[in-house]
């Protein structure tokens, strides 16, 4: 059973779960699949081949617990474009946008107006602000905090586990990323477990941050080193 709104468009082989809430003037695309326990909220497009409410099916070394349940919401005027993947636990806010392709893990977290562009992943636990812009091809570590008007470029990924080898003494400690609010990361930068990009700092493009940016400054290189201070910008939308 399933409450719709009025106005719901719902496109060919649909499949909705139980306990599915359809908001007003919902629109799904062809061919979704939509788990137990969701919510979509007014005015919400789910575009061709999306997945919401997915279970994780988790390797037999995995160190996350299992998760089974756990309801979706999705936002008012939120969007989830063609092929995107939600599991379960999940929260995409207000006008928020899934790009093409987007992987949003268990327990994340999206803020309203934030963008995931193509190919995004998102590890469990994440957490993303409002007015976020995330380009294509990114991943987000497990943990990893996003705080209001960041901006990432493409092709960026943060790191949480600094475990290569038996023996390293993280012990498989997760070290979660923290990018501070309006801060700038450049495409192509690789940012290490536990590193924390302050607030309104820049890393250029192609950069390795290995340890901690202070806010308001410029770093670059590989490993990244400090450049310049930078002024304080007026806050605003990334």
């Amino acid at each position: 059973m399933h409450e719709r709104g009025e106005g719901v468009q719902l496109g060919p082989n649909v499949v909705i779960g139980q306990r599915v809430r359809l908001g007003d003037r919902v629109s799904v695309g062809a061919n979704v699949v939509i788990g137990d326990d969701v919510s979509l909220g007014d005015e919400v497009i789910v575009d061709p081949g999306a997945v919401i409410g997915k279970v994780p099916r988790l390797g037999p070394r995995s160190r996350h617990e299992p998760v089974s349940g756990g309801g979706v919401r999705i936002e008012a005027g939120a969007c989830l474009c063609a092929h995107a993947v939600v599991f379960v636990d999940v929260v995409l806010g207000p006008g928020a946008i899934a790009g093409e392709h987007t992987v949003i893990r268990e327990g994340t977290r999206i803020g309203a107006g934030s963008v995931l562009g193509r190919n995004c992943v998102t590890s469990p636990g994440v957490r993303v602000g409002e007015r976020v812009r995330i380009q294509a091809t990114g991943g987000l570590a497990v943990g990893t905090i996003v705080e209001d008007d960041v901006f990432i470029g493409p092709s960026v990924f943060t790191l949480s586990d600094g475990t290569v080898a038996p023996g390293d003494d993280t012990d498989g400690r997760i070290q979660a990323v923290t990018l501070r609010r309006a801060s700038r990361i450049g495409g192509g930068v690789t940012l290490m477990p536990g590193v924390c990009v302050g607030e309104q700092a820049m890393v250029a493009a192609g950069s390795l941050v290995t340890h901690d940016v202070a806010a308001h400054t410029l770093v670059m290189g590989r490993p990244a080193r400090f450049v310049r201070e930078l002024l304080e910008q007026a806050p605003g939308p990334a």
